[in-house]
């Protein structure tokens, strides 16, 4: 395994940090109104939806309800900025692609609940 460097670790703490100071650290996006998140902790508990390795939420059984289905777009849409704007402060060339899936390891994926669905790297469903 390579060694992290000072440098490259302390760029590591930054991108997370300016994730967590976007309001992502917790899974709720920025732009999420408290009924979304309201309805996406519902979905979640109920096996609907969950976290991705990729660093978004993802619909495990599709659902027809349009509410849901906008709240899960309007916080992958927060999320999908905050990974952007956290890569571009990382200055190292980072994608947002690499700040979200580092976000699902650091931060998401810890804080799902026993009971709860998430997709790993893999593709695959695996309930907690």
């Amino acid at each position: 395994m390579r060694k992290l460097t000072q440098m490259s670790f302390r760029k590591f703490f930054v991108v997370a940090a300016a994730i967590a100071a976007l309001g992502v650290a917790a899974g709720a996006a920025f732009a999420q109104t408290a009924a979304q998140k309201s309805m996406i902790d519902a979905a979640k508990a109920q096996g609907t939806v969950g976290e991705q390795a990729d660093g978004y939420l993802g619909f495990r059984v599709p659902a027809s309800d349009a509410a849901l289905t906008e709240a899960v777009q309007v916080t992958n849409a927060a999320r999908r900025e905050a990974y952007a704007r956290s890569a571009q402060a990382a200055g190292d060339g980072a994608t947002p692609e690499a700040a979200a899936a580092r976000m699902f390891q650091t931060q998401l994926l810890p804080r799902i609940s026993t009971g709860q669905w998430y997709r790993n790297a893999q593709g695959q469903w695996v309930q907690r």
